[in-house]
């Protein structure tokens, strides 16, 4: 089977990660654990690789050590229909993490996401580029995004 797959490296905490990733998303699953082996190069018996899925898509985590630590120049990004969502996810994944400007957070082990509203993408490619413009400004001064600050600025009440 083909496919594209995204590797995440962890120093050792790719089983951890996954399971908390599993538990916050819904349609999402380990697949399978590899360990080392006698051979190495981790101790044997511990965890080297955690298949899993995330809303039905696959990904792989890696515990190959403290030479790689991951940067915002790689997120995931995850969109959600109403604030309640947002907000269960924002404060699941920064909890132990760190807070960053326009819905971008890293969690506890490094990893970027950014949690987005999908009415977010409407108004920034609403038509009326005035509207579109208070939107995006309104976005710009978020961290956890709020759809009725963005809504309220689209609609100039803000």
């Amino acid at each position: 089977m083909q496919g594209i797959t995204p590797f995440l490296w962890f120093d050792n905490q790719a089983e951890e990660a996954a399971n908390q990733y599993v538990a916050l998303f819904p349609n999402s699953r380990i697949t399978d654990v590899s360990r080392y082996g006698a051979d190495g190069p981790g101790p044997e018996g511990t965890v080297m690789t955690v298949s899993f899925e995330l809303d039905g898509r696959p990904f792989v985590a890696f515990n190959g050590g403290p030479h790689h630590k991951f940067t915002e120049a790689i997120s995931l990004l995850v969109t959600r229909e109403d604030q309640a969502e947002v907000d269960r996810l924002w404060a699941a994944l920064s909890d132990g993490g760190e807070p960053g400007p326009c819905g971008w957070l890293k969690d506890r082990y490094g990893l970027s996401w950014q949690i987005v509203p999908t009415v977010l993408f409407q108004l920034l490619g609403d038509p009326d580029r005035e509207k579109a413009g208070r939107a995006t400004k309104a976005m710009l001064g978020m961290s956890k995004i709020e759809i009725k600050g963005l809504v309220d600025a689209f609609e100039g009440r803000a």
